[in-house]
Parts: C-alpha cells; sequence; structure tokens
C-alpha cells in the first residue's frame, strides 16, 4: 500500500524508517521530507498545511493512509478535512480531530481539561492583553521561579521560567503587549512552577483504548547543564532510569486513563499520538502540558525500540481495534543527541556541507534539518541537523556510541550538547 507521511523533521525520519520495515508498505511517500527521508522514500515538495495540495497527492498517488507528523496541520483540521471530503473520508488518518490538537494547540485548553477530568497538575490562570496588569499582580501570589506559556503553538520555546518578580512582570507585557510570540502569545497561561525532574509517556490511542509507548527525557536548553535558551530539543534518552514499575502504575492510572477516558466522554474524536510531558515531584507524577503527536527528538529513540509493525497499529487505531494488538518493546536502551547549526536556536546559517555520513557504524542517523544538492551532496538547512541515535544496554552504554559516531560528522560551524543523559547518573 503507499502511505504519505506528512512533515520535514528528524520525527519524520525516524517514522519513515519504522513504516518502511512493515511488509504492509509497498510505497512510502513524504511531503516535504527532508535529505534523508529522500535516500528511502520519494519525497514530495508540498506544505502538510496546504490541504487542497495533500488531496490532490492523496488522490493522484492512490494514497491509502496519512500519517501526520507535526503539530501545525493537526492544529488546522486535516482530521476534519478528510472526514468531511467525500473522495477523502475512507483514507485513514493518523492523528487527533481539530478539537481534539486543541489539547497543543492551546495551553488554556489543556489546563481546562486537566482541572475538569482531575488529572494532577499545577495551579494556573490566564490572561490577555487586556488583563495583562491583572496578571501581573497574581505573579505577586506566587513564589518565583515564575512560569510564562503562549497559549497558541510556538515551536517548543513559548514557554519562560524567570527568577526575578519584576523581571516576569516585564516579559508577560512582552509576550502580551509587544506579541513577543505573536499570534501565540495573545494569551499567557502563569502556571504555578513545579520543582523536579521531567519526562515525557507516549501513548497511542484509538479514543477508547490505548498502548503506552516506551518513556523518554529529553533535553531542550542549548548549553550544556541545561543552560541557555530553550531549543526544539538537543537529545534524548529512553526508557528513563527513574521511571520504574511502580511509578508508571501511577502515571497509567492518574494520568493516561484519565486523559483517553476524558477524551471519550467530550466526545473528541482522537485516532493517534498523545504526547504527555510529565514532571516527577516527589514520588508523584504530574501533568506540564498534552502534545498530540510525537516529539522530536524523543521519536527518534522511542520508535526504534518498537518492535511492533508500526502500520499493523495505525490500521488497529483507526479501526478501534487497538486493544486487539500486542504491543511490543525491545528492551534495549535508545539514546539520541541532536547535531544543529552554530548560532541555534537564534540566527544561524544554512546550506553548510556535511561530511562523514557514510562512515557511521553501530548508530542510526536521522536527518532533520538537510537538503540534497543538486549533486547529491547532504546540505545543513535548519537549525536541528541530525539526529543520531544508538542502542546500548543501558542508556550510559547508548550515549557512547551515539558520542562516538558524532565525531565522524562534520559541516561548518556542528554544534552539540556533550552530556545528555547527565542528570540521570
Amino acid at each position: 500500500m503507499t502511505i504519505l507521511l506528512l512533515g520535514s523533521g528528524g520525527r519524520e525520519h525516524a517514522l519513515a524508517w519504522k513504516l518502511l520495515k512493515s511488509p504492509l508498505c509497498s510505497n512510502l511517500l513524504v511531503a516535504p521530507g527532508n535529505a534523508g527521508t529522500a535516500q528511502i522514500a520519494t519525497n514530495v515538495n508540498i506544505s502538510p498545511v496546504d490541504f487542497a495540495a495533500v488531496k490532490q497527492l492523496v488522490l493522484d498517488k492512490n494514497v491509502e493512509m496519512v500519517v501526520v507528523g507535526p503539530e501545525d496541520p493537526l492544529v488546522a483540521g486535516i482530521y476534519d478535512f478528510f472526514k468531511a471530503d467525500e473522495d477523502l473520508a475512507g483514507i485513514p488518518v493518523i492523528g487527533p480531530s481539530k478539537l481534539g490538537a486543541t489539547l497543543e494547540g492551546s495551553k488554556e485548553f489543556a489546563k481546562e481539561f486537566l482541572i475538569k477530568h482531575k488529572i494532577p497538575t499545577a495551579a494556573y490562570d490566564s490572561f490577555t492583553a487586556e488583563t495583562v496588569e491583572k496578571g501581573c499582580k497574581f505573579l505577586e501570589t506566587l513564589n518565583p521561579p515564575y512560569v510564562l506559556k503562549a497559549d497558541g503553538l510556538a515551536a517548543g520555546k513559548g514557554v519562560l521560567i524567570i527568577e526575578d518578580l519584576e523581571e516576569a512582570k516585564t516579559e508577560l507585557r512582552n509576550m502580551l503587549v509587544g506579541q513577543k510570540f505573536g499570534s501565540a502569545s495573545a494569551k499567557v497561561v502563569i502556571e504555578e512552577f513545579l520543582d523536579g525532574i521531567e519526562l515525557s509517556c507516549f501513548v497511542l490511542t484509538d479514543g477508547k483504548s490505548y498502548k503506552i509507548l516506551p518513556t523518554a527525557k529529553d533535553y531542550k536548553r542549548i548549553g550544556e547543564g541545561d543552560t541557555g535558551l530553550n531549543t526544539g530539543g538537543m537529545g534524548a534518552v529512553s526508557p528513563v532510569p527513574f521511571a520504574d514499575h511502580d511509578f508508571m502504575q501511577k502515571i497509567e492510572t492518574r494520568i493516561v486513563k484519565p486523559t483517553v477516558d476524558g477524551l471519550h466522554k467530550d466526545g473528541i474524536e482522537y485516532k493517534g499520538f498523545v504526547f504527555i510531558g510529565l514532571i516527577k515531584v516527589g514520588d508523584d507524577p504530574m501533568v506540564i502540558e498534552y502534545n498530540v503527536r510525537m516529539g522530536d527528538p524523543e521519536t527518534e529513540v522511542v520508535i526504534p525500540r518498537l518492535k511492533s509493525d508500526l502500520v499493523e497499529l495505525f490500521f488497529a487505531v483507526w479501526n478501534e481495534r487497538l486493544d486487539e494488538v500486542a504491543l511490543e518493546i525491545d528492551h534495549r536502551a535508545a539514546t539520541t543527541v541532536m547535531v544543529v547549526s552554530g548560532g541555534y536556536p537564534e540566527d544561524y546559517e544554512k546550506g553548510k556541507l556535511i561530511s562523514g555520513l557514510d562512515e557511521v557504524d553501530g548508530s542510526i542517523v536521522f536527518h532533520a534539518g538537510t537538503k540534497l544538492d543538486e549533486a547529491g551532496n547532504v546540505l545543513s538547512n535548519g537549525g536541528r541537523v541530525i539526529a543520531v541515535t544508538s542502542y546500548g544496554n543501558d542508556y550510559k552504554e547508548a550515549i557512547k556510541k551515539s558520542y562516538q559516531n558524532i565525531e565522524k560528522l562534520h559541516f561548518d560551524t556542528m554544534y552539540y550538547r556533550k552530556d545528555i543523559g547527565f542528570d540521570l547518573a
């Protein structure tokens, strides 16, 4: 069968790599894809949010399943678009409805859902430009540090954690009045700060039943020791060593089951991934945020640990028979390290020639921000460029392999963190 995968990052390369391992997938299209997906599938240069172009491609190529990688087309309603179109309605779309995608598209909607379904999360309130001074007063009732979240999509960079009260007030005004994150910060959620260690739980659901995928922990800050600016993610580890059986039981009973039950009770159509951003406070898990797709770079460690056929799983999701399918997980640990362009997450240059990719041995290279030139050379084409993923008996062994192979790579100004997993030792 022909499958269309939407997206262009490391997440999509990892999903493409896994989809092609299924005997059910005979032809894979990736739109728009990157240099890595070009080497294993067929890239199509259309935007995932250009639904008319997506429809034409699906009809022209007899696509039988659409897998949505990034959040933008989900929040824009691609699931609903297919369902409402008589030519497309029978084609499985792996991803939630537009209403379901609002769990990521609006921080306020997500917080209201959490509170409604009694799922543990931080206390909060939300504000607009008209109520910015009330927001400043609300900050005065909290203890530092202060957490400010742009309500809308901000590519993983719309969260500020600030120690100083006056600086927090200034940044709140910058977000609401100065539109620091554009329309994404037309509304800002202010949250109580939760002190603990973060991890991510990934769930695949058909809207009624669910499968819990391997846990992962990613590293957002650009600098070692988790310092500097937030990025889209500099590396990840799976499984999370401190997420033992008892802790996972708490996650399932207090968070995963109430989330899926809540979607069902609220009549929210949801056939896809739920990415639950968690924090361990003491011995208890609490929800920081929901995302409605797999994370990046977490996908690059979670998907390689799935032994099950991903296409079979997706069909079970579409047919609401996920409870009838077994989920097999590789017992080995997996780690990934992201190689980025110098200057990222601020200004950086593209078009740098990448060498050494053919020398990598014992690791998997997933392309993120890359492209091919006319001669077939791989060039950098984004801030996050390459993810190097490795298996190991534990995360320490896996991370060592990733670093050994990264040393074989080169492009001008390349940078990577050398301390992924530092806080797990």
